[in-house]
């Protein structure tokens, strides 16, 4: 029989791997919302993740005291106002730890370089490394813009099914930002398929007239992201796109593996 020190041991274990258990299925029910566009319901979640209604259930009350989910008027679950915080202190630290592969990408291609993420239908600019030319295309960090016409946008988008990537387009409208912008779902769609392709994205004159933008995905990044270099499209030539790709396609890997070290 274990003695009364080893019972309560094993007590202790008992709860602290509940705990764990508890908190893994908490961030997976986060999650599982956010891929589902922010808002669903008990039933939805029971079903994607195979926990029993009464379990969620608990987990869900927990979270909406603590202010990360919010239960609307429709009795659907949303997330919660507490997680812009989080979300904005991790897109941050995000932007530094990327910002010394940026540096090496200005050294590299001599133009400047941008960390972005997906965040709901837009592109947010997270990191920035200026060029060091006295003609340099500049980006303010927490600028958003509309994925259609940006290469980091194709470059974020480039794998996510057609379905969603339709539905994004509809809630955006595609505006046209220059003459050269992509203004339809189907032009989009053929764009992206290009960066499949290619393994990379460009951005010729369809933000800014002038101005060309070479992206790649950071792949494997715990958030969708993506690094660029932008210039003026005299200098991001045919010819420099082929010499800058395959740098930015290594710095990505690199920052990639960063991020899994820090993650880890």
């Amino acid at each position: 029989m274990p003695s009364s020190s080893a019972s309560a041991t094993d007590s202790a274990k008992s709860a602290s791997g509940g705990g764990v258990q508890s908190l893994e299925r908490a961030f997976d029910l986060l999650e599982r919302m956010a891929d589902a566009g922010g808002e669903v319901g008990l039933s939805e979640l029971s079903a994607s993740s195979g926990l029993p209604l009464p379990t969620i259930h608990r987990l869900m009350r927990t979270l909406v005291v603590c202010g990360y989910v919010r239960q609307q008027a429709n009795r659907r679950y949303a997330l919660g106002p507490r997680l812009i915080r989080l979300g904005e202190s991790a897109s941050r630290l995000l932007g530094t730890w990327a910002k010394p592969y940026l540096a090496r990408l200005v050294e590299e291609t001599g133009e400047t370089a941008n960390m972005a993420l997906l965040d709901g239908d837009e592109v947010v600019y997270v990191a920035q490394v200026p060029s060091k030319h006295s003609m340099r295309m500049f980006t303010e960090v927490g600028r958003r813009v509309l994925p259609h016409s940006t290469g980091v946008g194709k470059a974020l988008l480039a794998h996510t099914p057609p379905e969603e990537v339709r539905a994004l387009l509809a809630r955006t409208g595609m505006p046209a930002a220059t003459e050269k912008t992509i203004t339809t779902p189907d032009g989009f769609l053929a764009a992206l398929e290009l960066v499949r392709g290619s393994g990379y994205a460009i951005d010729d004159n369809e933000q800014e007239i002038g101005v060309r933008c070479l992206a790649v995905p950071v792949p494997d990044s715990p958030t969708a992201a993506a690094i660029s270099i932008s210039g003026p499209a005299g200098r991001v030539t045919e010819e420099a796109t082929e010499r800058i790709v395959p740098v930015l396609q290594e710095v990505a890997r690199e920052l990639s593996a960063a991020l899994a070290n820090t993650t880890g």
